[in-house]
């Protein structure tokens, strides 16, 4: 049989234990004091610099937006001036002029708000570009006047759009917005 332990109804009758203090002197060194050797002590000969202000990147939205319309023009350039036996196969290079675009816009324009949308329509507009001058090769010779000629573009342009070009216009478009915003964080 075990007996209750005591003190289990009030205070215990056993003593305190002892608090453990140490005995140790304290140092004899004045406030602040650091010793040699420690971080933070004083080396003879030796003035710590000043931290180097952490460089600001300089945001050059203006020319950003002039190299991405540069690359845009020649991204549909390039696209356009394909060969025409290539014309079915070539509408998934649609994200080449995205990449154009984004890469200016993205490493030098920073991580504005409207870069990426604007690398979007630029890249759509790449896509489109490219598709009017690929038009235009067709229709070239069989228009005498520049009114004539711009107008037979549009029309056979019209003309010949199908379903999936809305597919490329897609991807052009969420190309440009993703590759802009993604370079755009990786620099």
């Amino acid at each position: 049989m075990t007996a209750p332990a005591p003190g289990a109804d009030g205070p215990s009758t056993r003593p305190r234990t002892a608090q453990h203090y140490s005995v140790a002197p304290l140092p004899a060194a004045p406030e602040g004091y650091i010793a040699p050797g420690m971080p933070g002590a004083h080396v003879p000969g030796f003035e710590p610099a000043e931290p180097a202000p952490r460089p600001v990147p300089r945001r050059r939205t203006a020319l950003a937006v002039a190299l991405a319309l540069l690359a845009m023009l020649l991204g549909g350039l390039a696209y356009g001036s394909a060969p025409l036996r290539a014309a079915d196969s070539l509408g998934w290079l649609a994200i080449a002029p995205a990449g154009l675009v984004a890469l200016p816009l993205g490493r030098l324009g920073g991580q504005g708000r409207l870069l990426p949308p604007l690398g979007a329509l630029l890249a759509a507009g790449a896509l489109l570009l490219g598709q009017l001058i690929e038009h235009l090769r067709r229709v070239r010779p069989e228009a005498p006047t520049p009114h004539g000629l711009l107008n037979d573009t549009l029309t056979t342009w019209r003309a010949d759009l199908r379903p999936l070009d809305a597919a490329f216009y897609a991807i052009a478009l969420i190309g440009g917005y993703l590759l802009t915003r993604r370079t755009a964080t990786r620099s």
